[in-house]
């Protein structure tokens, strides 16, 4: 892909390992954990060499996930947390998704929905960490009495549907937003792109229009 040097980097390289990592792991994971959702899945098994082993991967994927997520949260956390600009952004949302951005409040590095999945998508990760802990059958739900399984089964099931609701959403947003894409991949957006999507982070690493 041919690029502009005077592009702008948005992720540097480690930052991109990380994210394509917790990609790659959530598919593993949401394929084996829905093979056991309903029977209608369960031939997803077969991709993991049968029931036994979608079973015995699944938790260890689910340790992988929860590791390289809260690698991702550490670097992450503090470019989202909400401003009254973000609140003010999301307010306005339905105006930009009828293809109106021009009274948009200028969003940072990300906009108020960028930041709002963020801490929804935590938030999932947190249930789904501890509530799969007390449900991993081989090491850890034998201590915990059985109405404390069940419940966090059920915690389990919801916090996973929702996460991959939110994760259908945040693909389809940097599917939608062209050019996106482009900067998970090789790390760099042009000026355009973040002038148009995120004008203050704009403003702040190229020092324009300040």
């Amino acid at each position: 892909m041919k690029r502009d040097p005077k592009d702008l980097v948005r992720y540097s390289a480690a930052e991109r390992f990380n994210h394509w990592v917790v990609a790659m792991i959530f598919i593993l994971l949401a394929l084996s954990g829905l093979a056991f959702f309903h029977p209608l899945f369960f031939p997803l098994t077969q991709l993991f060499g049968g029931g036994t082993w979608a079973r015995i991967l699944h938790p260890f994927f689910g340790v992988v996930m929860a590791v390289s997520f809260v690698a991702m949260l550490f670097r992450f956390w503090w470019l989202n947390l909400m401003t009254p600009s973000d609140w003010a952004w999301l307010r306005r949302v339905r105006e930009m998704l009828n293809g109106d951005d021009h009274n948009m409040p200028e969003a940072g590095k990300y906009n108020g929905g960028q930041k709002l999945l963020f801490w929804l998508l935590v938030g999932c990760m947190a249930l789904l960490f501890v509530s799969g802990i007390v449900i991993w059958r081989v090491y850890f739900s034998a201590t915990f009495p059985v109405v404390v399984v069940r419940l966090a089964a059920v915690v389990h099931a919801a916090s996973a549907a929702v996460m991959i609701a939110l994760v259908i959403v945040h693909a389809y947003a940097a599917i939608w937003t062209k050019g996106t894409i482009r900067a998970m991949l090789y790390g760099t957006v042009s000026r355009a792109w973040a002038k148009q999507h995120h004008p203050r982070w704009f403003k702040e690493v190229t020092g324009e229009g300040k």
